[in-house]
């Protein structure tokens, strides 16, 4: 995720202010310095420290490889592993990890990296695929849509949102018509949970229509023409030969054609459930009430008769 808060600036600048250890917010922070890379981290995350720098330079060369682009500095990666203290810069509960291009800047929950689906290396690829898209396109050329969708695609599907066990978010939005159209996430993201996934999961969508209809020919066309200057619009238009609006009608239409009912109505089973055993408790209690009506006068008319005998 490409960070912009005002705070997590502050605290590098501390952090560059004094070498070779530091303190981040308050916490005594290490050091290792390789070519390559730089990790500053918590103490008692020296291994995994280590593992960043060890892994780092062969993350560097598969992206160079896919982008044909070299990441010609060397980043700062982060490793935090109070959480709350990673959230309270970041400003999120669900972000994990995020990039701050501006300042060759990598920072990482690693709390979050000892748990499924995240990893080290996943997170740290997809990380570094925003500082690489960021070093050689101008800034606020490329839209946010993008840079999200395919740091996911680089990552395998991976992306840096802790997503919820709901999974259909997407497909929910679209059904209702409250999905989020793409120039509304030209420039920033959603700072509502819901939103933010929503976002997340069109930009990783619509990365992955371009590639089925157009392969990765068409996902480095449309990054050379932003690279050269080209905005958004005129990019797409270059690339794939049809206009940024008509392209994201084509993926609405793949994706509603996609839409499975299972997922939908899982994400309700329980409500789904509770309504039909309502329903069920409402028509038990019908049919006896019906019962009671038709034997009514059964069972008062002996009664009559008996007092009338008597009498």
């Amino acid at each position: 995720m490409k960070h912009k808060i005002p705070v997590i600036v502050l605290c590098v600048l501390t952090l560059f202010a004094v070498c070779p250890s530091t303190l981040l917010c308050g916490v005594e922070m290490g050091r290792l310095q390789e070519t390559d890379v730089t990790v500053l981290f918590e103490k008692p995350l020296h291994a995994a420290a280590r593992e960043v720098t060890t892994i780092y330079p062969d993350i560097k060369a598969e992206l160079e490889k896919i982008f044909g682009w070299k990441l010609d500095y060397s980043p700062t990666v982060i490793l935090i592993r109070d959480r709350k203290m990673f959230q309270r810069m970041v400003g999120s509960t669900l972000v994990a990890a995020l990039a701050v291009p501006q300042r060759k800047l990598i920072v990482i929950d690693y709390s979050r990296m000892t748990s499924r689906p995240f990893t080290l290396r996943t997170i740290l690829k997809h990380e570094l695929c925003h500082l690489l898209l960021h070093s050689h396109i101008e800034n606020g050329k490329l839209p946010r849509w993008l840079d999200e969708g395919i740091a996911q695609w680089v990552s395998e599907g991976m992306g840096e949102i802790v997503m919820r066990r709901n999974r259909s978010v997407l497909q929910r939005a679209m059904l209702t018509g409250s999905y989020i159209r793409l120039r509304h996430l030209e420039y920033d993201m959603p700072d509502s949970g819901n939103e933010l996934l929503l976002a997340y999961e069109e930009s990783k969508s619509i990365v992955e229509y371009i590639l089925s209809k157009f392969g990765k020919k068409g996902i480095l066309e449309i990054l050379k023409h932003l690279k050269d200057g080209d905005g958004i619009y005129t990019a797409v238009r270059k690339s794939l030969a049809l206009s940024l609006p008509d392209l994201e009608d084509k993926w609405h239409k793949s994706v509603s054609r996609k839409i499975y009912w299972l997922p939908l109505i899982s994400d309700y089973l329980y409500e789904i459930l509770f309504f039909i055993a309502a329903l069920l408790s409402l028509a038990a209690y019908s049919r006896r009430l019906k019962r009671w009506r038709e034997h009514k006068d059964l069972y008062e008319e002996p009664e009559e008769d008996f007092f009338n005998e008597r009498h």
